[in-house]
Parts: structure tokens; sequence; C-alpha cells
């Protein structure tokens, strides 16, 4: 039966793609090979299994890789999203290959009634041993331990014998907007990760404890950042761009053309603003970024972004599913596609079509590459082997949480100097870490701002360390040169 299922889904998939204009002809070869699985099958067919996890996706998922079919649970979580709240225990983490450690625990949240430490690592959560895991699957143990009661095993330096303690989440607001701090020259830095429902209102209130509009320039970082709900995006672009002014089009076969523009009533700030994005930025990020670029508002630093300018509808269905389907396509102010066109899918360039569109005036031509070019191309920050090594084993976590734990008194102006890095270079000899002089110079910059960097995080607050880091950026860095005017 399980072997029969996906033959099944592509011939429904292939035949919804090619006869589009013989739908009746479509149902009744859709009903004659569920008949023969249903009559031939070697076990009995599940109609669930057959339609949900088969017909339907396999169907959909020939018109565009973003159209899917949203079973009851996966609504929920799109609820959720655009409500911007979520279950959690109120920590920030650090996440390295097999291991797990608490840099923040946030007030009245679980973590900090149950006892949890900054500084504390993770050792199992809910019998599964972290050393044993990848980051992927770290991610996504944590992502599923946040749906109820939750036992983890915690090693506090210092402490002889593992502790254990039974965490139970709570709803609380999520941050999209998970970074902001204040550089030099009264220059913000803003980090937004994904656009949920309180992501504008949050972006609004980031700035106004900066500095709002006595702010000398804004770096927005939108590096990595998926997207979400486009509505945010509209509001946020409304804080950075002139009454009136255009947003985005969205242009498709079944609905009137849409342009969107900031309301007649808002009132932007007008410092200058740079704008970060890489490959991974998508969606209402890349409408954010192309407006502000099209009206010579920011200045856009980085790689070029995915290219995701699909409009997705949300439809409801029965029995709690749902239906996300590509209804039009979004356009820049200046009418250029976001959208890249897409292999074996509808998506194509303009002139790639396998057939004459049925309705030339319905049709959405795609041209160009897609996605939003920057203006200035800046690679990542380079990386080596000591490098890698010492990331990759938490290094500078751990010996931060053990130079804390020896009662040293830590303010914001923290400074390593070298007898700290003595100290660390000891640290790393008794685990076997001893790197030749040659590449211990080389890299002591690095180590000195990344020690700084996490001793800041644990004692400070991760604010004031992240602040650090950023020294090691080169898009950032470049970005606070463009808004000094260097």
């Amino acid at each position: 039966m399980r072997l029969l299922l996906p033959v099944f889904a592509m011939m429904l998939a292939t035949v919804v793609a090619q006869a589009q204009d013989a739908f009746p002809e479509v149902l009744r070869a859709f009903t004659r090979v569920y008949a023969a699985l249903e009559e031939n099958a070697a076990e009995p067919v599940d109609p669930n299994l057959a339609i949900y996890d088969g017909a339907l996706p396999g169907a959909i998922r020939a018109l565009d890789p973003f159209s899917v079919f949203l079973t009851a649970d996966r609504m929920v979580q799109l609820q959720e999203m655009q409500s911007s709240r979520e279950k959690g225990f109120g920590s920030i983490v650090s996440i390295l290959p097999g291991r797990i450690i608490v840099l923040q625990v946030l007030p009245e949240t679980p973590m900090a009634r149950a006892g949890i430490e900054p500084g504390d690592e993770f050792l199992a959560v809910n019998n599964y041993m972290i050393s044993a895991l990848t980051d992927e699957q770290i991610i996504e143990l944590l992502s599923q331990s946040r749906q109820g009661q939750v036992a983890v095993v915690v090693r506090r330096p210092g402490s002889a014998r593992p502790l254990q303690f039974t965490l139970v989440p709570q709803e609380m607001d999520s941050r999209s907007v998970d970074k902001a701090f204040l550089l030099a020259n009264s220059i913000a830095y803003v980090h937004i990760k994904a656009f949920e429902g309180e992501t504008a209102r949050q972006f609004r209130d980031a700035m106004e404890k900066l500095g709002g509009d006595n702010l000398r320039g804004l770096i927005l970082d939108m590096r990595d950042n998926p997207g979400g709900v486009i509505d945010s995006a509209l509001d946020l672009s409304s804080f950075l761009l002139e009454p009136g002014s255009t947003i985005l089009h969205a242009r498709g076969r079944a609905q009137a053309p849409v342009v969107e523009r900031v309301p007649a009533a808002a009132k932007p700030y007008r410092f200058p603003v740079v704008v970060l994005m890489n490959e991974k930025t998508a969606s209402a990020a890349e409408i954010v970024a192309g407006a502000l670029r099209d009206h010579k508002r920011a200045r856009l630093l980085g790689q070029r972004s995915y290219g995701k300018g699909l409009v997705q509808r949300v439809f409801q269905l029965s029995e709690g599913n749902g239906l996300a389907l590509t209804t039009s396509y979004y356009f820049t102010p200046s009418g250029e596609s976001i959208q890249r066109p897409l292999k074996d899918s509808q998506v194509r360039k303009q002139g790639e079509q396998t057939t004459e569109p049925r309705d030339e005036q319905a049709a959405v031509a795609l041209t160009g590459q897609g996605g939003i070019a920057p203006d200035e191309t800046i690679d990542p920050a380079p990386t080596n082997q000591l490098r890698y090594v010492l990331e990759g084993t938490g290094a500078f976590a751990s010996f931060a949480t053990e130079y804390l734990r020896a009662g040293r008194q830590v303010t914001e102006h923290f400074q390593v100097d070298g007898a700290v890095l003595d100290e660390f270079q000891f640290f790393l000899s008794q685990r076997n870490l001893r790197p030749p002089l040659s590449m211990w110079t080389a890299n002591s910059d690095y180590i000195r701002i990344r020690l700084k960097a996490e001793i800041l995080n644990q004692s400070v607050g991760v604010e004031f360390g992240e602040r650090v880091e950023a020294e090691l950026d080169p898009a950032i860095q470049r970005a606070f040169q463009v808004l000094a005017g260097r």
C-alpha cells in the first residue's frame, strides 16, 4: 500500500498539471485510480493516508514548492505565528555541537523559577542525551519540548553532581525583533529574525528605546529572515518610508492588481538606513528591502536575497485543515519581480512557458533573476581551523562560565587583558588544545573579542555581548562605516 501511494500522488499531480481544461476528466481519472487502489492494494486503503498524505500534497506540489496542504495541526501553528505568541521556558541558550549552554535566564519564567542559571549546561532533555545529537536535532528537540512538561538534566560548574529539573512551558511573547542595541555615534542596530504578528510594534518599541528620532542611523539586519506575516512587513515599512509611498505591487490571474502604500497618517523616522541581507533573506523581508531600495531610502549590503515573491492565501477547509495557495506575485515599487524562476513548476521566466497561457491578460510575466540585489556585496566573515575548533568545542562559553564562577566582578566596561588570555591558554591546554604560537598570534584579536563577548553574555547581559561580537561581523562594520560617513 505504501509503495503505491507515491505513484498515485505522482499520477494525480501529472493529471492536474496537464489537464487544466478538462477538469471533469481529472475527477474521473482520480476516482478510477482510487477505485483501483481500494480493490487491488495489498492492504486496506486508509483514506486519510491516501488523500491527505498522498494525493492532495502531490497535486499541489506540482504547482510550485510553496503551495501546500495544511493539516489541522499545521493550521494551529500558523495561527500561533500570526499572533506572535508561543510556549517557552524563558532563556537564551548557545547551541554548540552536542551542547546547550544557558546564556541568560529571563525573570518570571519557568527557567528562573526552577533555579537554572547562566552557565548551566543541558546534558539531557526528556532522556535524550544532548552530546549524541546534531545541531539540527537539538533545535528540533527544543522545539518539541515546548509542547508540554519537560525533564532536563543540567551540569553546573562547581557542582559535583548533575542537577535535575522539571519545567512546564508558559505562553509568552515571541521576540521576532531579537537583537537591538546602540553602537557608537548613536547608530542603532536591530535584527529581525522573522515577520510575525507583533514584529512592527516590537521594532517601533526598540527604536524608541534606543533613541527614536534622535538616532543618527539604523543598521536593519534581515539576514536569514525567511519572511512571514506580510502585514507586519507593510507596517514596518511605514515606519521608514514617507506617507503615500508605494511599498509593493501584487498581480495574479484571479484577482485585481493590488498596490500597497504607506498610510497618509504615518510618521516615519528619517535617519539614514542600511539594510543587511543574504541568500536566506526571503518573502516579507524582501518586500521591505526592495521598497527601501527603490525609494532610495536605504543602502543594501550583503548578498542577493532568496527570491520568494509569491502571494499566498490560506483557505480554511473542513475538519480544521487548510490550503496555502499561491494566488499572485509580488513586485517592488519599480515593478521588479521578487520571485525567482523555479524549475519544474509553473513559476517560470517570461518566454519559458512550455505551453501558451490560456489568458494573456491574466498571465504573470516573471523576468530577471528574482530576489533583491545588494548595492554592495559583503561576504561573511572568514574562518580557519583554530576558530572552527574553538567554536565547535564551545571553548569560549565554557571558559566564560568557569571565569565567572571564580567570583570575578564584571561590568560592561570589562576588557580582556593579557592575564585573561594566559588563563584561557591554560584552560585550553588542560583540554589538550595547544595551538602553535603563530596561529594563536594571528587569531589573537578574534580570541580577545569572542572571550569578551561570552563573558559579558553570562555576566552583564546578552545585549552587551552581542554589541562586542558585532566587531567581528564585516557587514555590520561596513554598514557602520557607511552611516558614519567614512
